[in-house]
């Protein structure tokens, strides 16, 4: 088969609905890190209290607390790492198996396809579920590193190299997060590309709906509102 037989395998529709999913993820994703001045995301603003946290730091004895919610942050991201390599597993497990997805595909009267047409749609998850693993590893590792440096600021809040060893740990904090947001958008729109299975109309829709839930969670959520009422080093 051809390079344009095989192409012919997909219609005009799968290919705008496979365009609109990669779209919306690149476009949500800019978004919440480069929000509208007057319209933060809940990320952005999460980074100024991670910038506040560092700062307090500083003067909190002991600083177990802080060890313990770097450790917090860690096991969330070995957590998340780890359940999608079992899904990356799964999922080339079934690239092996595609006549089963067909059988199911039959019975749910969605229509008999060639395998490569299927395993063309299970990958598209697949590179998702990469993107989001090597994320995941990355935001593991620069946690390690925040608490290094934090282990690194001295003790004596007088001490010259305090203040700005505090704000390199914050940075690295921040962009720990960052790359651990990255692989949590990336698991969305994993699980909104195995709509395709039913056709490119059932991925457009689920592609519309994990557009909205994020816009929604970044920009019109409760806990948005909630950070908006106290900012941080607000005095009370």
């Amino acid at each position: 088969m051809t390079l344009t037989e095989r192409a012919l395998l997909f219609s005009p529709l799968d290919y705008a609905a496979v365009l609109l999913l990669l779209i919306a993820w690149q476009w949500i994703g800019w978004r919440i890190e480069n929000p509208a001045p007057g319209k933060r995301s809940v990320a952005v603003m999460m980074d100024e209290f991670r910038r506040c946290w560092m700062r307090e730091m500083v003067t909190r004895q002991p600083r177990m607390f802080d060890a313990q919610v770097v450790g917090t942050m860690r096991q969330g991201s070995t957590f998340f790492a780890s359940t999608t390599m079992i899904a990356i597993g799964g999922g080339l497990a079934l690239l092996g198996n595609t006549e089963r997805l067909s059988g199911v595909a039959k019975d749910l009267a969605i229509g008999s396809a060639p395998a490569m047409v299927w395993e063309v749609k299970i990958l598209i998850v697949l590179l998702f579920l990469s993107n989001a693993f090597l994320k995941y590893v990355w935001a593991h590792r620069l946690f390690g590193y925040c608490a290094v440096l934090m282990a690194a600021v001295p003790n004596e809040p007088e001490d010259p190299q305090a203040y700005p060893r505090a704000a390199q740990a914050a940075e690295i904090c921040v962009t720990a997060a960052r790359s651990f947001n990255r692989a949590l958008r990336s698991t969305y729109f994993a699980l909104a590309s195995l709509a395709w299975i039913l056709g490119p109309i059932a991925l457009i829709i689920g592609t519309l709906l994990t557009l909205g839930v994020l816009y929604r969670r970044e920009f019109a959520s409760h806990s948005r509102a909630i950070l908006l009422s106290l900012p941080p080093d607000t005095q009370t």
